[in-house]
């Protein structure tokens, strides 16, 4: 290959991104200096996180800047090793892919993958940075019992699909909010108890009491916005807020989050509301992804993936993962 196109930041969005935010361009093969590798992308991941990304406002990670390549989740192929750790030919992961088909990242942050343990992009996925958050957050900070009632908000996607079946293996009572009958349908078969339409129901708070006639012990909250407020009204005392992700804001990433205000509901119930960062666990990512790769390996987690295809198609892929309109886990195959 002798060209690479490349997506670059083209402006920051106020609102939902668009295609014209990005450009693509023609950069050369990248150049690979100590502890780099060169690598032949084979799947790019496409994760509502990339929106925050998207913005001037302070984040917990460097925003892009307007020229800079896009970056993000990536699998590929080593075909150049600045880096004795790694041999030409082996598969690796990393965060730092650039949205182009050969990219550099650095070796130190690479995972090298076997591609017999199970297909190369459930790495972005059910074993990856989604599986992952799906079970830190759910396991390690929302903390449910065995019987107790996990409201899990988009959860036919990355993060959701994984945190529901991690709730069938516990003995968790899982109930789902989606954004299609078709999506909640898939989620009952992996596991889920009961589902709610968000986007056809006409009383969020009504229909989360109904789903949940216990109440809600546990929120997974990979969206913000309504369903968050409405579950927060059906929280059981001492209830759990697990905040993973604000997808819902995607639209108006920059405007204050300003909506309804149950602060006596909070003190009543004794509520905790805690932000969820997969970073703090790094030092457990081991653990997690052994028992990950058992479950699935043991057929108790099954993936769904929503798949575009060819490097055209990157900045597609991000819109409609940020506006519901995906189904399962967004991937890129190049």
């Amino acid at each position: 290959m002798t060209h690479n196109p490349t997506w670059i930041v083209r402006s920051l969005p106020t609102g939902m991104p668009a295609p014209s935010d990005f450009e693509m361009v023609e950069h050369p093969i990248p150049a690979v200096g100590p502890g780099e590798l060169l690598v032949r992308t084979l799947w790019l991941s496409v994760d509502p996180y990339m929106r925050a990304r998207l913005s001037a406002a302070k984040n917990y990670a460097a925003g892009q800047k307007i020229g800079e390549t896009m970056v993000g989740g990536g699998v590929g192929e080593v075909i150049a090793s600045e880096d004795p750790g790694f041999r030409v030919g082996e598969i690796v992961m990393g965060d730092d892919f650039g949205w182009q088909p050969i990219t550099a990242i650095k070796a130190r942050g690479a995972v090298r993958l076997d591609p017999s343990v199970a297909p190369l992009q459930a790495h972005l996925g059910l074993l990856g940075m989604p599986g992952l958050s799906a079970y830190f957050a759910l396991l390690r900070v929302g903390r449910p019992k065995p019987g107790e009632t996990v409201l899990i908000s988009a959860a036919s996607g990355a993060v959701g699909q994984v945190a529901g079946q991690i709730c069938k293996i516990k003995g968790f009572d899982a109930v789902a909010v989606a954004g299609s009958d078709a999506k909640l349908e898939w989620c009952r078969e992996i596991g889920y108890r009961a589902g709610i339409n968000h986007r056809t129901s006409s009383d969020l708070v009504a229909d989360i009491a109904k789903a949940c006639p216990s109440g809600v012990d546990v929120l997974m909250d990979n969206t913000a916005g309504p369903i968050h407020e409405a579950a927060l009204q059906n929280l059981n005392t001492f209830g759990r807020i697990v905040v993973v992700g604000t997808v819902a804001l995607a639209d108006r990433f920059d405007q204050p989050d300003i909506g309804p205000r149950f602060l006596r509901r909070i003190l009543v119930t004794r509520a905790r509301i805690e932000g969820f960062l997969l970073d703090d666990f790094e030092a457990e990512y081991a653990l997690a992804r052994a028992e990950l790769t058992g479950w699935y390996r043991a057929g108790l987690l099954q993936p769904r993936e929503d798949i575009a295809h060819g490097i055209e198609a990157v900045p597609g892929a991000l819109i409609r993962m940020l506006k519901g309109e995906n189904f399962g886990k967004q991937l890129v195959k190049l």
